[in-house]
């Protein structure tokens, strides 16, 4: 499966990378040679601690240059009145006569207990493209799904807050 990427996402993923390797894979090098120097490996808690953090580390990078390598580049840009991805949307949620608010972003920015929604999930693919007072079906499941009323559409942007999501 193809990730979808805005190009922020791009860029923020290769800043990751290059400093995961100028930075955190000098220091994971040079703390796994000062605990090879404390001599005895097979009982060296140092040791095995900074080799498992510089192969973490080497893991991130490999993630983060496959997921480039697979990724597709999707616009950021929406209508002013439909939804699209960093659009922040007030929903009505007639199940629970409730009102949430989210934020729409790509999957690898999503953090639902911080109001981030994918545009993978069920709620991202039933909004996204929507407009004000447009009554949508959120799919969940096979045997569920609840209808949602947009309330409000506002073009919000990308945060200095919005992390990648690790593994």
């Amino acid at each position: 499966m193809k990730d979808k990427l805005t190009k922020s996402d791009v860029k923020k993923i290769e800043e990751e990378i290059e400093h995961r390797k100028l930075v955190v894979r000098k220091a994971a090098i040079e703390a796994v040679k000062e605990a090879r120097a404390h001599g005895d490996l097979s009982e060296n808690f140092e040791y095995h601690a900074a080799k498992k953090d510089k192969n973490q580390n080497e893991s991130r990078i490999r993630y983060l240059e496959r997921m480039l390598k697979n990724a597709v580049i999707v616009d950021d840009s929406s209508a002013e009145d439909e939804v699209g991805i960093n659009n922040t949307v007030e929903l009505y949620i007639e199940e629970d006569d409730e009102t949430e608010v989210y934020r729409l972003v790509t999957s690898i920015r999503g953090s639902s207990l911080n109001g981030l929604i994918s545009i993978e999930s069920p709620l991202g693919k039933a909004i996204i493209g929507h407009k004000v007072n447009d009554r949508v079906y959120i799919k969940v499941n096979d045997d569920y799904g609840y209808y949602a009323v947009i309330k409000k559409i506002e073009n919000t942007q990308e945060e200095e807050t919005d992390h990648i999501r690790s593994y």
